[in-house]
C-alpha cells in the first residue's frame, strides 16, 4: 500500500497486518459465526456501513451473504431479502464471481449493471467487490460498502482484496473443522451402535443355544414316541432358532468388520465343492439351484468364511427369484493377460426383477436394504467384505425386470493341474 499507517482513518500497513492477525485469531467452529466475525473486523478496519462475504449455493444458483458485519446496513440487508442474489439476475456481484475480476466504485447509483435493490433499496454508493477463493477455488465474492459517495480510497481495493485471501483461509479452516467435528461424531456413534450390536448379539447368542438344546431334545423324543405333528412343530421352531442365529452371527461379523477385528484362517480347499454343498443345502422345490463348475478348484481360502458369504449370496438370489425359476451358479477360471496370475469367479444369476439404479452404488453398504428386503442389510455387505478380506472382488450387474449377476472373484495362482473337466449339476 502507498502509506504505512492509518491515514485519515484508512487502513495503512500496520492496520493490515494487525488485522491479519486478528483475522487468525478468529475460533469458530461453525461457518456463519466465522465468517461473521470476520465481516464485522473488516468492516471496522475500513469503517464501512457493511461488509459481506457471500457463497455461491449451487441449489438456489445464488450468492448467499453467509456473513454479514453486525452494522444497521448489515440488518437492513437481511430484512429486506438482499442478503440472496440469484446470479440470474446479474448484477455487479455476480459479474466479479463469474470472471474473477474485481470491481469498485464510489458512484454505484450511475451504474446501470448494479442492481437496483443495492442502490435504492439498501442506498449503497460506494461499494468494493473482490473474488472470495476458498481452497483455491472462487466460491463466492467479498464486499465492502457504504451510503457515502467516494468513500473508499484507491489503497482500499488492494486492501480489501488482500484480506478476501486471508477470510477463504478462515473459510476452509472453519470447513475442515466442520467436517471433522462431523465426522468425528458419526464415526463415535457407529462404535458405539457396534458396542451395542457386539452385546446384544452375544448376549442374545448365550440365551439362544439353550433354547436350541432344549427343542433338539423334545424333537427327538417326539419322534421316539411317534408324535409326527410335535415333531414337524419343533423342526419349523428349530428352522427358526438356526436363522436366528445366523442373524447374531451377522451382527457379530459386521462389528468385528468395522472395529478392524475381522481375521482369516486360510488352508488349501475345493471351491467348486464348496458352490455344490451351499446349492445344495439352500436349493427349495420352488427355486432349483443349477451349478456348472469344474470337479476340483483348490484355492487358499478361508472355507468357513467364503462359505458364509456364498450361502449369502446365493440365498438372497433364492429370495428374488421367481417361483419356477432357477438360480444358476458358475464357477469359472478367468486368466490374466501374462499367463502368470488367474482369478477364481463364482457367479450367481437369477431372474428376478433386478435391483433399483439407484441402490446399485450402495449396494454392499452395511444395513441397506432393497424395497422388498425383510433382512437387515448385512448379507450383501458381509460377501463384499469377505471378498476384499480375500484380497478379491464382488460386484454386481443387474437391469429391472432382466434379473442380477453376483459376480465373486477370488485371486488365485498355479492353477495348471487344478481344473479339470467341468461338471454340472442341478440341484
Amino acid at each position: 500500500m502507498a502509506h504505512q499507517d492509518s491515514v485519515g482513518g484508512r487502513p495503512g500497513t500496520t492496520q493490515l497486518l494487525t488485522t491479519l492477525e486478528r483475522l487468525l485469531g478468529i475460533e469458530a467452529v461453525n461457518l456463519d459465526v466465522a465468517l461473521n466475525a470476520a465481516c464485522t473486523l473488516i468492516g471496522d478496519a475500513l469503517g464501512a456501513d457493511k461488509v459481506d462475504a457471500m457463497l455461491h449455493d449451487a441449489d438456489s444458483d445464488s450468492l448467499v451473504a453467509v456473513g454479514t458485519s453486525h452494522t444497521p446496513l448489515g440488518y437492513k440487508q437481511h430484512a429486506i431479502g438482499m442478503h440472496r442474489l440469484p446470479l440470474v439476475n446479474g448484477g455487479r456481484e455476480a459479474e466479479v464471481y463469474r470472471t474473477g475480476r474485481s470491481y469498485a466504485t464510489g458512484h454505484a447509483d450511475q451504474d446501470p449493471e448494479q442492481l437496483r435493490g443495492v442502490t435504492d433499496g439498501l442506498g449503497v454508493r460506494s461499494t468494493i467487490i473482490v473474488p472470495l477463493r476458498v481452497g483455491g477455488v472462487c466460491r463466492g465474492v467479498f464486499l465492502a460498502a457504504s451510503a457515502r459517495p467516494d468513500f473508499f480510497a484507491a489503497d482500499d481495493l488492494p486492501f480489501l482484496d488482500a484480506v478476501a485471501h486471508w477470510v477463504g483461509m478462515v473459510a476452509h479452516r472453519t470447513e475442515l473443522i466442520e467436517r471433522i467435528t462431523i465426522e468425528a461424531e458419526a464415526q463415535g456413534r457407529r462404535l458405539a451402535a457396534d458396542d451395542l450390536i457386539t452385546t446384544l448379539a452375544h448376549d442374545l447368542g448365550n440365551l439362544i443355544a439353550p433354547i436350541k438344546g432344549r427343542i433338539d431334545l423334545v424333537q427327538r423324543r417326539a419322534l421316539r414316541e411317534g408324535r409326527e405333528r410335535d415333531r414337524q412343530d419343533m423342526a419349523a421352531a428349530a428352522l427358526a432358532v438356526d436363522r436366528l442365529m445366523l442373524l447374531m452371527r451377522d451382527l457379530l461379523d459386521s462389528s468385528r468388520l468395522e472395529q478392524g477385528l475381522f481375521a482369516l484362517e486360510t488352508h488349501p480347499a475345493d471351491l467348486a465343492e464348496l458352490v455344490r454343498d451351499t446349492g445344495a443345502a439352500l436349493a427349495t422345490p420352488q427355486t432349483p439351484v443349477c451349478v456348472e463348475a469344474p470337479q476340483e478348484l483348490v484355492l487358499t481360502l478361508d472355507a468357513s468364511r467364503i462359505r458364509q458369504a456364498l450361502e449369502n449370496l446365493v440365498g438372497n438370489a433364492i429370495k428374488h427369484a421367481p417361483a419356477g425359476t432357477p438360480v444358476t451358479i458358475s464357477v469359472s477360471v478367468d486368466r490374466a493377460s501374462d499367463q502368470a496370475a488367474a482369478w477364481a469367479e463364482v457367479t450367481i444369476a437369477d431372474e428376478g426383477p433386478g435391483i433399483p439404479p439407484e441402490l446399485l452404488p450402495r449396494l454392499f453398504d452395511r444395513f441397506v436394504r432393497g424395497p422388498d428386503s425383510t433382512g437387515l442389510g448385512l448379507g450383501l455387505y458381509l460377501a463384499s467384505r469377505i471378498a476384499e478380506a480375500h484380497g478379491g472382488t464382488l460386484t454386481a450387474d443387474s437391469e429391472p425386470s432382466a434379473g442380477t449377476r453376483f459376480t465373486l472373484a477370488l485371486p488365485f495362482d498355479d492353477c495348471e493341474d487344478a481344473v479339470t473337466a467341468p461338471a454340472s449339476s442341478s440341484i
